[in-house]
């Protein structure tokens, strides 16, 4: 039999031992690894006294290479060992449950408080009030029987006013959400304004107390698209939780003003500012943005005789610009015989022309324009001035 020489099988030895690590991969964790404990629960709400609960410890790092040990009772006790297991608790009461983590050289705890309610409670039931606004801004009636749908209108806004900026009042009722059984009552209502923000930071964005009570005004709601969460308690402890959307939309009108005419060979100009929402991360998006312009074909005091007038033809356009003052549409290609749609046009007096933006133009694209503040601008580059009939401006968010 052929033998190895013992020096040569000592430093052999030695080399497969420092490339170990390398080559070998046995679990176990090194000295760079941060220990980290971290466990969930399932479910987390309305458990009852019997109900068996998951844990999992699956978060806690590293993924290898230590042992997890869990206190279901507070009492300092091994209750169980392993990355998940589940326990029961059979009484009632809130309970501190720990999980230990160790690599034998470091080790970490995280603590969570677990409610346990009585075995007979029952949950409560959260409902939300759908309404809607009677008739949107031009009388119509509104059909709604799922959502909050609202509309701002200001029908008679001042020319010294061509920002939009109002907002209104949207009412909160939970008056209809029911206790759970005839011997329980409800003892909180939490109103979430905003699912993408976790205020109170538990890890659940839905939850958050913005306001409180079973009926409340959410004031200074600008136009747009909200859903809101509603999460009820009752006396046994239990939850529930109800969602909604709001939709906010608006229209804005401004009646019998001048319009200059240009007279130094340059467009006379009318800014409207409008802010448009297109977040679709939060679900906020607007359907349309509408500017809608009715003007006489002929002013009553117009004149060819006034130098550069060559007739009396009117013809005013629509341009929307984005807040970088980038020009996203025009009706300047809109025939003055295709201006006659509108609800105050005739073939014998007045134009109508109508700048729709789809929910398209405001997306954060390069093709596309983007959100924010928006400019809605009349524009003459007739040289006679005009008596304008109306110019309205609809925000569309349902």
């Amino acid at each position: 039999m052929k033998t190895t020489p013992v020096p040569f099988m000592f430093a052999a030895l030695m080399v497969l031992s420092s490339l170990s690590g390398c080559i070998f991969d046995n679990g176990e964790t090194s000295d760079s690894d941060e220990v980290l404990a971290v466990f969930n629960y399932a479910p987390t709400t309305n458990l009852k006294a019997g109900d068996v609960v998951s844990f999992d410890a699956s978060a806690s790092t590293p993924s290898g290479g230590i042992t997890y040990r869990w206190d279901f009772t507070g009492d300092g006790s091994i209750d169980a060992t392993g990355r998940s297991t589940e326990w029961t608790f059979e009484e009632s009461g809130t309970y501190t449950v720990e999980l230990s983590v160790s690599d034998g050289t470091k080790s970490s705890s995280q603590t969570k408080d677990v409610t346990v309610v009585e075995a007979t409670a029952q949950p409560p039931m959260a409902e939300i009030t759908q309404y809607a606004s009677d008739e949107d801004c031009d009388n119509d009636d509104l059909d709604e029987s799922t959502h909050i749908v609202l509309w701002i209108c200001e029908m008679d806004k001042s020319m010294t006013d061509r920002d939009i900026s109002a907002t209104t009042t949207v009412n909160l009722d939970a008056s209809d959400s029911e206790s759970g059984d005839t011997s329980q009552y409800i003892t909180s209502w939490n109103w979430d304004l905003n699912a993408d923000v976790d205020s109170d930071n538990d890890g659940d964005a839905e939850n958050d107390a913005d306001l409180t009570g079973e009926s409340v005004d959410w004031n200074n709601v600008e136009p747009g698209e909200y859903q809101l969460h509603l999460t009820i308690e009752n006396s046994a402890g239990m939850t529930d939780s109800d969602s909604i959307k709001v939709y906010v939309s608006y229209a804005g009108q401004w009646s019998d003003f001048e319009m200059g005419g240009n007279t130094s060979g340059n467009a006379v100009t009318l800014d409207f500012d409008v802010k448009v929402v297109y977040d679709k991360d939060n679900g906020n998006t607007i359907r349309k943005l509408v500017g809608e312009l009715t003007y006489p074909k002929v002013d009553g005091d117009c004149t060819t005789a006034f130098p550069g007038a060559t007739n009396c033809r009117a013809k005013l356009d629509i341009h929307a610009l984005n807040e970088d003052d980038e020009e996203a549409s025009n009706t300047s290609e809109t025939g003055l015989d295709q201006r006659d749609d509108g609800d105050d046009c005739n073939d014998d007096d007045n134009d109508c022309v109508f700048l729709t933006l789809s929910s398209y133009m405001f997306t954060d694209t390069e093709s596309t324009y983007d959100d924010g503040e928006w400019t809605m601008q009349i524009r003459n580059e007739k040289v006679n001035d005009l008596q304008v009939e109306s110019f309205i401006i609809r925000l569309h968010y349902k």
